[in-house]
């Protein structure tokens, strides 16, 4: 219980403190040096567990500022399946998650129902695999309390067409797939509506303490460098993977241990439903729709940095060779991307990464000397609303707030800052435009016509955002076609020209920048149809535009030019041919 003299308690607004101007340019608002941003609590991290604590303090009546170093969903939330898991995939060694994303699949889809396909899901199994663990998975499940309904071969074959002709078993779940930009951006928007804040491209670099409680944040944003702070009454690290990081700053320490995941995307969708591997957790034994693609994966791998990852190609040789085990056009389809996460999870002991529970971790920092600081870490997206309304039930508690959690019962709004993310839904609306109205189309790939681009642009500046092509593709299906951005990101370009949003040379930064996000997942796909691809890329942005488009490469200093990516596929390639 917290004393009522302690200072942490005690109301404070939060004032921007003047660095060197009378005005700074944070994520694109601007504030006035001299204005007074009034909050309760300091929410740091926007993936879908922070956005989803700022929605659940709204509700509560608490405001917050949410403050996010790269953009919404940059870590973990924006590098996953989008999985909405039935549990059944850790019935044998891990029944709290089980429980826990049971319980929480069935909150989603009554109060997010926009945000999910409830496509349905199948844990398959095929010759080779383990006998017992087929048999036995039934009895996992009704010890969680998961329906697991097994399905004759005959039936699943016919339901899902690409299963390999192998299938021993298979069992029916209720599993589904869940757009995770969607649900970061609409818990956000709702939380704004409230009168909370968001700040995007803003670091945590400085924490000042005093009497048990943090008393200052500094913050910084990454492209002006430019430093204020924030006085808050409560501190929430959300910061997923960083979160260890954060805790560092702030005096407390934390071990998270950074598995790596990597995911492989198809340009088309295989299958109507999830398909799960029948077997204990391992290497691409998943494979999710994504509206219009497939999203195949994962990889666990331990990594040093959550700063530096990123796919590799012999992730990706073992994630098609296990997944085409499962079903075997994996093997031959056409990949468009590639991408990698990393997972927070704390360790409780020695063993392999997937053996450590994917339950999460509520720290109060008590013992820690801290009255006014939580960490949580670890979890799933499935469980970002139960996690969201633990930490909010610990926050409202020490500042005195007794409203109960809201976000179990309350429909999550659909608005327009999360509605271009579902796939699809470009073409949709461009069809019902009233006839003889022009309305080109600039993306073919996802059929995003200039209307939809004016729709973003608009919204982002309303919310003090830059209407660049990285901020609109991560709201929208902008460059995740085949094409990978090639046509479209010149034709939005220059639509922005016409209509004034850019001058000067600002559009060959954003082309490079746009192209150079998209190329990252490009490399450890090079083979048939999409090495082709990169071939007419490479031609039309740096033979034809004399732009050098570049990859991080962990191990070196020196970015890796296009040509040089190009040059060193050969073997893959053949491989694959």
């Amino acid at each position: 219980m917290l004393k009522t003299e302690n200072p942490c308690q005690k109301t404070k607004k939060h004032v921007l403190k003047k660095p060197e101007a009378s005005v700074i340019i944070l994520s694109t608002l601007i504030f006035f040096m001299e204005a007074t941003v009034e909050t309760d609590v300091l929410i740091i991290g926007g993936g879908a567990t922070g956005t989803g604590i700022a929605r659940d303090l709204a509700l509560r009546g608490i405001t917050s500022l949410l403050v996010e170093k790269g953009d919404i969903n940059a870590g973990a939330s924006g590098g996953n399946h989008g999985l909405l898991h039935s549990g059944a995939r850790y019935v044998a060694n891990d029944g709290e998650s089980a429980r826990e994303c049971m319980e929480e699949g069935k909150i989603l889809r009554q109060t997010a129902p926009h945000c999910i396909d409830d496509c349905g899901g199948m844990f398959a199994a095929v010759q080779g695999d383990d006998e017992n663990y087929v048999g036995e998975f039934q009895g996992f499940c009704a010890r969680s309390g998961i329906s697991a309904t097994p399905i004759s071969i005959e039936t699943a074959m016919e339901a899902e067409p690409l299963l390999s002709k192998k299938l021993i078993a298979a069992f029916g779940v209720r599993d589904g797939a869940i757009d995770p930009f969607m649900l970061s951006l609409e818990n956000i928007a709702h939380a704004k509506a409230l009168g909370s804040k968001l700040l995007c491209h803003t670091e945590v670099v400085a924490f000042e303490k005093d009497n048990h409680c943090i008393t200052r944040v500094w913050l910084e944003n990454i492209h002006t460098h430019q430093r204020f702070s924030v006085d808050p009454r409560q501190v929430i690290n959300a910061a997923g993977a960083w979160s260890g990081k954060v805790d560092a700053l702030a005096g407390a320490a934390t071990e998270i241990i950074y598995s790596m995941g990597t995911l492989l995307v198809t340009q088309s969708r295989m299958t109507e439903g999830v398909i799960n591997r029948l077997r204990p957790p391992s290497n691409a034994d998943i494979l999710v729709p994504g509206g219009t693609v497939s999203i195949l994966g994962t990889t666990s791998i331990r990594v040093n940095d959550p700063d530096r990852i990123r796919p590799t190609v012999a992730e990706t040789d073992l994630i098609v060779s296990q997944g085409a085990q499962m079903i075997p056009t994996l093997e031959t389809t056409r990949y468009i991307r590639a991408y990698s996460g990393v997972r927070p999870l704390v360790s409780q002991g020695k063993g392999d990464d997937r053996s450590v529970s994917r339950s999460f971790v509520l720290l109060d920092h008590q013992e820690t000397g801290l009255d006014n600081f939580a960490t949580i870490t670890g979890g799933k997206l499935t469980t970002f609303r139960l996690m969201a309304e633990k930490t909010a039930d610990l926050v409202a508690a020490r500042l005195g707030n007794t409203t109960p959690c809201k976000t179990r019962t309350e429909p999550l709004p659909s608005t327009q800052e999360g509605k271009w993310t579902e796939p699809g839904i470009a073409p949709r609306v461009w069809m019902q435009k009233p006839a003889g109205k022009k309305d080109r189309i600039l993306c073919e790939c996802e059929m995003i016509a200039e209307s939809t681009v004016d729709a973003l642009a608009d919204a982002l500046e309303k919310n003090g955002q830059a209407p660049d092509l990285l901020n609109i593709g991560k709201r929208s299906r902008l460059g995740k076609g085949p094409c990978q951005g090639a046509f479209c990101s010149t034709r939005v370009l220059a639509h922005m020209y016409n209509n004034g949003r850019l001058s000067g040379p600002d559009g060959a930064n954003e082309l490079k920048a746009f192209l150079s996000e998209r190329w990252k997942g490009q490399k450890p796909i090079f083979w048939g149809d999409q090495l082709v691809q990169a071939e007419l890329t490479e031609a039309m942005h740096c033979g034809l535009f004399d732009l050098e488009l570049t990859t991080p490469d962990p191990d070196k200093p020196e970015p890796k030019k296009v040509s040089d990516s190009l040059a060193k596929t050969t073997r893959q390639s053949e491989r694959r041919n």
